[in-house]
């Protein structure tokens, strides 16, 4: 079957640009060492999935400690310490002073240069890429949500950073947590194992109403209006194709063990068309082709009223797999479905992590996160553009999304993507 994980990267880092990460991570198994039992954490990015992550890792098995925090909004900062500390489980581990509070673009070297063994990235996309390598190069373990970039140029900092940080001795934990799902974990052993035969035909769908939206004040400029609406700015999100979808894409790459060669696509911006809600679509389908002959026929959707559907399927010449977040099933010659307990995979994902930094064992996500974070990538440039784009393409595209500096002031919106116009770079 397809590419492996470990030639895929051999191939990425062949295109990647070179990032310079520090001699000493690149020398060998340089991995910061915790001072006795304790772990200590570093958060960067304090909005919601942020404070999350942070009671997950803090709630782990064995000491732990937050002992910085930082992100471009002091008010971020305040809410989220002030919902850590009043969480009854983790307020004991909360430790950061004023000064171990980092606010603005470059707060995150301040938490990175801060005495932690683990870093936790829940910024928006966008600034992934050159958190991840920060972290990396200061030989810290980390945990980053995904997707982990919104552009080529953005995966290939982030494979490069992931290799380093393997030689290092370093552990990276994504935020794919359906690989810490029962359910899931099972239901790939039999897939793997040729329960459903010979895979001819894959589906996905995250369809689902609208997500939240945070209403312009009169103080706030372009740039913070946009960051504080991150999910509707392609060059900070990726699109809802690439923040939302690639869970799905990430399953359909897991069960068929690679990535997708080439996509085709449609979508558009048909009910979501305010100018608060950025200039991102409201709807993708992608049919991708796999070796083999395979195709998966992917589709999204954030539209209110509409049929709500998140799941996978894969059809076979023996049987299908259908799962979700709460079913996981076989059907045909070798049937089968989970009953077993159904776990907390945000949970479990940490518990699996610490556990693995704490034993000093492997635990390297980086290169699969990217994968799957380049699917959707590449799902984007398709129905962007109207074109067929091969997965080579999206791997060696040059398109940077973003302004080239940050800085609060005005900032322009981009137009919404024309396809037939928008060239597949």
């Amino acid at each position: 079957m397809p590419t492996s994980r470990r030639s895929f990267l051999r191939s990425a880092a062949a295109a990647a640009t070179a990032v310079h990460l520090g001699d000493a991570v690149r020398a060998g198994r340089l991995a910061h060492e915790p001072r006795g039992d304790e772990l200590r954490i570093a958060l960067i990015g304090c909005g919601g999935r942020g404070s999350g992550a942070a009671v997950q890792a803090l709630s782990t098995a064995g000491a732990t400690r937050l002992v910085a925090v930082a992100d471009v909004f002091a008010d971020r900062i305040d809410g989220c310490l002030a919902e850590l500390t009043g969480h009854d489980g983790v307020r004991a581990r909360v430790d950061v002073p004023k000064e171990r509070r980092f606010v603005g673009f470059d707060a995150f070297r301040g938490a990175i240069a801060s005495d932690c063994d683990v870093v936790l990235i829940a910024t928006p996309p966008q600034f992934r890429p050159s958190h991840f390598e920060a972290a990396i190069a200061a030989k810290k373990h980390v945990f980053f949500e995904k997707p982990v970039a919104v552009d080529g140029p953005g995966v290939r900092r982030v494979l490069a950073a992931a290799e380093a940080g393997e030689q290092a001795g370093l552990c990276v934990c994504s935020g794919l947590q359906r690989h810490h799902q029962n359910g899931y974990i099972e239901a790939m052993k039999r897939i793997h194992s040729g329960a459903l035969g010979r895979i001819l035909f894959a589906r996905c769908s995250w369809n689902q109403g609208g997500l939240w939206h945070a209403e312009r004040r009169p103080e706030w400029t372009d740039l913070e209006w946009q960051l504080r609406n991150w999910l509707y700015f392609t060059w900070l999100s990726g699109d809802h194709i690439v923040e939302q979808h690639v869970h799905n894409l990430d399953v359909v790459n897991w069960a068929l063990q690679g990535h997708p060669l080439s996509a085709r696509g449609m979508g558009g911006r048909q009910v979501r068309t305010e100018a608060k809600f950025g200039h991102v679509f409201d709807h993708h389908a992608v049919q991708f082709t796999y070796p083999g002959g395979v195709w998966s026929f992917s589709e999204c959707r954030q539209i209110d009223g509409c049929l709500a559907d998140v799941s996978e399927h894969f059809h076979g010449t023996d049987g299908e797999a259908h799962l979700d977040a709460e079913r996981w099933r076989i059907t045909g010659r070798n049937a089968w479905s989970w009953d077993g307990p159904n776990n907390d995979p945000y949970q479990t994902e940490h518990d699996d992590f610490f556990a693995a930094i704490r034993a000093g064992k492997p635990f390297h996500e980086g290169a699969m996160v990217a994968e799957s974070t380049l699917t959707a990538v590449l799902g984007r440039m398709a129905t962007y553009s109207g074109k067929e784009v091969t997965w080579q393409q999206a791997l060696a595209s040059e398109e940077i999304w973003g302004p080239a500096q940050l800085e609060f002031g005005p900032l322009a919106v981009d137009a919404v993507a024309m396809p037939g116009k928008k060239r597949a770079s």
